[in-house]
């Protein structure tokens, strides 16, 4: 399986899992603008709309690149709650050699604590198990970054260790915990 070809959108129960397009610009901008949001993301906070029309580039030129991933926006499934973008979220990386790759995601301040990203999550790693046939899903997270850790640790992921000043954003090297997801892990219902 490839990740080029059709884009694979997916549905949960709440959720349209999408390809993120140039009109959601203004929305990522709105989420990656936001310092609170987007001081545990690994980057720092996009200045204007020109820099979310790039982010949204290189979240399309992804699925191209020699370890290619996935980044699905994030919007409910119900047309009558609107179609704005919650969040992305997404796999990357993908090692075909070794079967395995990273996650990353994002959620809008006030789409958080409804248990939309861990259904959006469960979505696209049960995808990236069975089209990407990874065997390992790796994570890493700020050590305080509280809710991420809890929300891996409900889906499965267990800590490997700490990744001493493995990233940099906002000025400053930070710490990431290293996690980890094996198939034989995962557990997709909830």
């Amino acid at each position: 399986m490839t990740t080029e070809g059709a884009f694979p959108s997916l549905s949960t129960k709440r959720l349209q899992l999408r390809e993120i397009v140039a009109s959601d610009a203004p929305a990522l901008l709105a989420i990656h603008s936001d310092r609170e949001t987007m001081k545990w993301f690994g980057t720092d906070p996009l200045a204007d709309l020109e820099a979310a029309e790039k982010v949204i580039a290189g979240f399309a030129n992804m699925r191209a690149l020699p370890s290619p991933g996935v980044r699905w926006g994030i919007v409910h499934a119900d047309p009558g709650r609107g179609g704005a973008l919650l969040g992305t979220c997404g796999v990357f990386r993908w090692n075909r050699g070794w079967g395995s790759c990273l996650t990353g995601y994002e959620l809008a301040r006030q789409a958080q604590g409804q248990g939309l990203m861990t259904e959006a999550l469960r979505a696209i790693y049960a995808w990236a198990f069975q089209a990407m046939a990874v065997e390992r899903i790796e994570a890493q997270v700020h050590p305080l970054n509280v809710a991420s850790l809890k929300l891996l640790r409900r889906l499965g992921f267990v800590e490997e260790g700490l990744l001493r000043e493995a990233g940099f954003w906002m000025g400053e090297r930070r710490d990431l915990v290293q996690l980890g997801l094996l198939r034989r892990e995962f557990v997709s219902a909830s």
